[in-house]
């Protein structure tokens, strides 16, 4: 297991709990085990002149109340196990202020978003609270529950929202899915109806070319009825002028015998 990454939060000296990894010792939270003599870490601070013995059991139970609000943190280097508990050393002016700077220039190495959801942002500021709540329960416990409580009800609140926005986003994932469903069903019904309005023109077409191919037809008739019959009328006017004159011939021969018959017979 690799370390734990550096954080804002201050820690105490580790302690070796186990030198080997695969069996847990009864002492792991113990903080009496033997403390690390790695170069790269600080050495055991020197043990506290006497105190009284009220001052001395207040100070443990607020290192006992500070360990469950901030529970120390273990990891496995080679085959040692080692813990490391939050520091119970009260913090300065000094230090708060260089904790501001700190978390400035964490933000700025990390590259955080200044706003919006921003994961490096919402981690580094958490590891600060934490730090203060440190601070503070160091000097009152009552106090640092109080910003326990205000912590975890953050934590609770943004845990909802994520919730809340997760639901949202495959919310609205399932929405589009259905809108792209229901978008490629209507491209399909247009494409279908197109082709049935396509077909329907094509037999438009046909049938007004049959209209119009009997409208001539008919047209066609029509003309040589007309002819025909123009043809017959015209030929029974000339008929009827023959007989006209044919009937105006008889009359005067007829008319002609009349007169010239009683000469004929005197």
């Amino acid at each position: 297991m690799i370390p734990p990454a550096e954080s804002l939060l201050k820690y105490g000296n580790p302690i070796l709990v186990n030198k080997h990894a695969g069996k847990k010792s009864s002492k792991r939270h113990s903080l009496n085990a033997s403390p690390l003599q790695a170069g790269h870490f600080l050495p055991s601070p020197p043990p506290p002149k006497d105190k009284p013995a009220s001052t001395k059991v207040n100070k443990q139970d607020n290192e006992d109340i500070l360990n469950a609000i901030l529970p120390p943190r273990e990891w496995v280097e080679g085959n040692k196990q080692w813990i490391q508990a939050v520091s119970s050393a009260v913090s300065t002016r000094t230090e708060v202020i260089q904790l501001e700077e700190l978390l400035d220039t964490k933000i700025q190495q990390r590259q955080a978003r200044e706003t919006g959801i921003c994961p490096i942002r919402r981690e580094l500021y958490s590891q600060c609270f934490d730090e203060l709540i440190r601070q503070v329960t160091i000097n009152c416990a009552e106090r640092g529950l109080l910003l326990l409580r205000v912590r975890d009800e953050l934590q609770m609140t943004l845990a909802a929202y994520q919730t809340l926005y997760e639901s949202s986003v495959a919310f609205g994932m399932r929405k589009a899915l259905q809108a792209e469903q229901g978008k490629s069903d209507m491209e399909k019904r247009i494409a279908d109806l197109e082709s049935e309005r396509e077909e329907l023109k094509k037999q438009l077409d046909e049938q007004r070319a049959k209209c119009e191919a009997i409208e001539k037809r008919e047209n066609e008739k029509q003309q040589l009825e007309e002819k025909k019959h123009n043809e017959e009328i015209q030929f029974l006017k000339e008929t009827n002028q023959q007989l006209k004159v044919t009937k105006a011939v008889q009359h005067t021969v007829s008319t002609s015998l009349i007169i010239a018959l009683p000469i004929l017979t005197s």
